[in-house]
């Protein structure tokens, strides 16, 4: 009788610690992705040191739960702001490294993204107009493949822009950041629709069309301001300044130059503010 209950309270332990069927898990990617996302975020904020640290945890998740298209993802973004900072050969390598992952788990798209982060880094380190030809080639051939992505397709079309400024075709690459522009506001990245107007403004300004580039970086800061964004605010006033200097309007650029001085301090970023009130005295 003992050896039966026994048998009876045996088979009902083990009946209890048996694990629940529970599928695929997600738990590591979850934090994967939010840690990403965050990191973005701080990054197009301007905050790179913090987006760094969140961008290396999430790598370490993504390593973790042996997601390819994670891995991909967040060594992309890691390497962006370690170029940021000045750390390009770091940047370089971590973009290899996620177009090797991209490779090895056969995915043409994650392989084209990954090219348009090499050729982005390529173009503001050397620049010129022949390395920026064959780049445009680059960037129109991942632009082809590229197309389940819609936040991917954006940036190739950023790039895109750069390419066309490089080359002197200011109208061309206005064109191209308005595809990105496009994705942004519909998709509500607020943050990089701010940027894209940035980045019109710049183009604008560089082929004398001054008014245009007021416009623009007023659309810029009126993004920014919906999301409080004050790095963005701050570089915004920062520009507004430079335009209103090339156009001999020396009041302007003055109260432009103050005002962004006064948001980057609001920040406790004291050498961005000194930066800002530097172009005072220098033009």
């Amino acid at each position: 009788m003992k050896t039966t209950i026994l048998w009876a309270l045996l088979f009902i332990s083990a009946c209890s610690s048996q694990p629940k069927k529970s599928g695929d898990t997600y738990n590591l990617r979850k934090q994967a992705e939010s840690q990403l996302e965050l990191g973005n975020k701080q990054a197009d904020r301007g905050s790179l040191e913090t987006a760094l640290v969140l961008l290396n945890e999430a790598v370490r998740l993504a390593i973790a739960a042996d997601d390819s298209g994670l891995r991909v993802r967040t060594r992309l973004s890691q390497s962006n702001v370690l170029f940021s900072l000045g750390r390009r050969e770091e940047a370089v390598a971590g973009w290899n490294e996620a177009l090797t992952e991209a490779e090895r788990a056969k995915n043409a798209e994650w392989a084209a993204l990954s090219r348009v982060h090499l050729a982005r880094g390529k173009l503001l380190s050397a620049g010129g107009k022949t390395a920026a030809q064959s780049l445009r080639d680059e960037v129109q051939r991942a632009l082809d493949i590229i197309k389940s992505d819609r936040f991917s397709v954006a940036f190739a079309w950023a790039v895109m822009g750069l390419v066309e400024k490089e080359l002197g075709r200011y109208a061309d690459a206005e064109a191209a950041v308005r595809r990105s522009l496009e994705i942004h506001e519909k998709d509500l990245f607020l943050e990089l629709a701010a940027y894209d107007w940035y980045m019109i403004a710049s183009f604008r300004s560089l082929s004398g069309n001054y008014s245009g580039a007021l416009e623009a970086l007023g659309n810029a800061a009126a993004f920014d301001r919906r999301v409080e964004n004050s790095w963005g605010l701050a570089s915004d006033w920062r520009a507004l300044g430079d335009v209103y200097h090339k156009m001999g309007s020396r009041d302007a650029a003055r109260t432009a130059y103050l005002r962004s001085a006064e948001i980057f301090r609001a920040l406790g970023n004291e050498a961005a503010a000194s930066e800002a009130l530097s172009r005072l005295e220098n033009r």
